[in-house]
Parts: structure tokens; sequence; C-alpha cells
């Protein structure tokens, strides 16, 4: 069966500093969504703010340079592609596997850490 990421764009101004109560209510409304839509979703995860995030860029290609830049990066002519979930200790652990996706050869990836959530829609990282 095939799958399909669902990226969500928002705010970002929204995004650094939510209110507390709107941002307990779009949760529950995720969390909702989430058990009424169970059989049909694969998995998927809310990301932190883009302030939050490392572009990886591999000068030269495959084997080059590593740079890492603070902060996301796009250009108008880049689209979202894609994107790995990866299990690290921390960001310079995500950055060593960043750094071997082809995307960073060809074009940037932004590394983001992922937020997490306890049964209740409670932010816990």
């Amino acid at each position: 069966m095939p799958k399909y990421a669902a990226l969500i764009y928002g705010d970002v101004a929204e995004e650094e500093a939510p209110d507390p109560e709107v941002m307990q209510q779009v949760m529950a409304e995720y969390m909702e969504f989430g058990q009424n839509n169970g059989h049909a979703l694969a998995g998927g995860e809310a990301l932190h703010a883009p302030s939050t995030a490392t572009t990886v860029t591999v000068e030269g290609g495959k084997g080059g340079k590593a740079v890492f830049t603070d902060g996301p990066f796009a250009e108008t002519k880049e689209v979202l592609g894609g994107f790995y979930l990866i299990n690290a200790d921390d960001l310079d652990g995500a950055l060593a596997v960043a750094q071997q996706i082809p995307g960073a050869w060809h074009g940037k990836v932004e590394v983001r850490p992922v937020m997490e959530f306890d049964d209740e829609g409670q932010q816990i990282s």
C-alpha cells in the first residue's frame, strides 16, 4: 500500500512562541485526528521550530567537505522532497548521519529535533 508524507506548514511566528492554551487545543485536535484515523496513519512527528534546525551541505559531492549552517535553508527554487527520521544521541550524531544523505551532496538537508508528547498531548521535549 502506498504511503504519503503530509508535511504540515504553518506560520513560523506562531511556532516560535505559541500560546500554551492554543497549543493544548491544537494538540488535542491532532490527538483526536490520530485516534480517529489510526488505521490510515503509518506514523508522524511534529518538528521543533525552524530556528532549531541545522542545514548540512557536502561541498564537492560524496566524500567532500561537510558544511553545517545554523537554521533552515530554503530558496524558492528548492522544495521539500522527503524526510528521514534519524535516531541519534545528540545533534552531532544526527549531523554525522545527515551528511551521508545524497540530498546533502546535491542540495541541502535540514536537521531539526522532533517534538515528543505524552499521552495527553503535552509536550515533553
